[in-house]
């Protein structure tokens, strides 16, 4: 069930109607609700699914019951690591979620990469891939729920005996199939608590569900379009349409990801939830470092606080600290799907961001940009055009079916004989839009999204809620596009 399809739009509603006005006398049945809600949202794309996030939800319970009781009962003593009970449930229990992961994920990857690999010495094995069904959303419910069996052991948070709550921390529908990942000590508390309408929290919802549909239906889908042309005949293309088409990506990878996120964090509030933010504007930023701070930042901060600061964080010597952001770099690209195209783009950033670590340089932007300015100054303004092309380059690898087909891309816009601009891709409508975009963020840089506009008056509210939804009529595509991180 897409967020941007009808059958949401029927199935929102009706769940919200449910949850407020027949279970909201009674918590506990009214996370039973949720995770009915959850199961029926998740089993849309395919029932077989509920199988293995079930499996996943009861496993990592058990586990953490069993890690608080062995913590407490060993509490105080000094073990080996083959003695501490704890120790060797937490890790059992993230060798099982990462085993599922990679089975499901990875597994006719590794067959095929078997069988090229053969080829190069020319022989030819006749092993059949087993195609394997990508769950949808495993990588994301699967790292939430480690968090939780994480956090248990390192004494962060007592293991849950309330069963209901805990399945629907795991499964909650609005989060469930591409973020943010959300943390147990943040969301699992959330459960516990009887929760009121709030009409305030409501309409702030509403409107970031608004912003994210506009960003995905209206910008994401229609550079989907163009970017799916011009990749089907790249070598074909001239320059300019290869760097227009690269440029859109850009945007549509972003428009799609955040806008799920927008919608999803929307709709959380209108059920009285509070996630956590994961987009901050990440193309207004002055350099790399500072775009992963702004990036998909459930992932990039799950990363740093359960491999990276084990690993030793930016603690040791100078090679451990490039060692271990290298680290995290080729985690993220594995983590997004089975190809080589991910790992090249996830090293490729991690290159970016050495010489901004080394050089001591990789936090000197943590505020707003040109705080308390309307515009920019001309170096800032020149720093975020130089982090767009670095990043833009970056997601020609993400986009690319294959590490040849990359190169290939960039290859041929320095070598393209043709420098005529494009026609009939529909630029004269994007780039208005685009622009839009950009310009709205810029303004609304300091909120947590770009329509909390409370500072206008009504009628101005209005006119931009209208205008966006006219433009979600106008522009939608005829077909429904998944959204690009269902994938992973």
């Amino acid at each position: 069930m897409l967020f941007n399809s009808f059958e949401f739009a029927l199935y929102l509603p009706i769940v919200f109607l449910l949850y407020w006005f027949v279970f909201n006398r009674n918590i506990r049945w009214q996370n039973l609700f949720v995770v009915i809600a959850s199961y029926v949202f998740y089993g849309w794309w395919d029932t077989r699914f509920l199988l293995l996030i079930g499996l996943t939800t009861c496993v990592s319970f058990v586990t953490g019951l069993w890690i608080d009781c062995f913590r407490k009962q060993d509490q105080g003593k000094t073990l080996p690591w083959y003695k501490n009970r704890a120790q060797l449930v937490c890790a059992g229990n993230i060798l099982f979620n990462l085993g599922i992961l990679a089975y499901f994920k990875y597994c006719n990857f590794f067959i095929e990469s078997f069988v090229d690999f053969f080829r190069l010495f020319g022989v030819s094995l006749t092993v059949r891939s087993l195609q394997v069904i990508l769950p949808v959303g495993i990588s994301f419910y699967t790292f939430q729920a480690l968090s939780y069996s994480i956090d248990v052991y390192k004494g962060k948070l007592a293991a849950t005996r309330d069963v209901v709550s805990f399945f629907a921390f795991v499964s909650f529908f609005p989060q469930l199939v591409a973020g943010p990942i959300e943390r147990a000590t943040n969301l699992l508390p959330q459960f516990y608590k009887e929760r009121t309408f709030s009409y305030p929290a409501a309409v702030d919802g509403l409107r970031q569900i608004l912003w994210g549909l506009f960003k995905k239906v209206v910008i994401a889908d229609n550079c989907a379009c163009l970017v799916d042309t011009v990749y089907d005949s790249y070598a074909s293309q001239s320059a300019p349409t290869l760097i227009i088409a690269a440029v859109c990506f850009s945007f549509q990878i972003y428009c799609d990801f955040s806008g799920y996120s927008d919608v999803a964090i929307g709709t959380a509030r209108l059920f009285g939830f509070r996630l956590m933010r994961n987009f901050n504007y990440p193309y207004l930023a002055r350099d790399v470092a500072e775009f992963w701070r702004r990036w998909h930042i459930s992932l990039t901060t799950w990363f740093r606080d359960y491999v990276y600061i084990p690993l030793g964080g930016s603690r040791g010597s100078r090679w451990q600290n490039v060692r271990n952001t290298l680290v995290i770099f080729v985690l993220s690209g594995i983590w997004h799907g089975a190809n080589f195209t991910f790992l090249a783009w996830g090293t490729y950033s991690g290159l970016l961001f050495l010489p901004l670590l080394l050089g001591k340089k990789n936090r000197r932007y943590t505020g707003v940009p040109a705080e308390g300015k309307s515009l920019p100054s001309a170096y800032e303004m020149l720093s975020m055009i130089y982090t767009f092309i670095l990043i833009t380059i970056g997601w020609v690898f993400f986009r690319s079916e294959t590490i040849h087909q990359a190169f290939d891309f960039l290859s041929t816009i320095i070598h393209a004989s043709s420098s005529e601009l494009p026609r009939s891709l529909g630029v004269s409508i994007l780039f208005p839009l685009i622009g839009l975009l950009m310009i709205s963020e810029w303004f609304q840089r300091d909120k947590e999204h770009v329509l909390q506009i409370d500072h206008l008056p009504q009628w101005g509210r209005y006119s931009v809620y209208y205008l966006l939804i006219g433009l979600c009529f106008t522009y939608a595509v005829q077909e429904e596009v998944p959204f690009i991180y269902f994938q992973f």
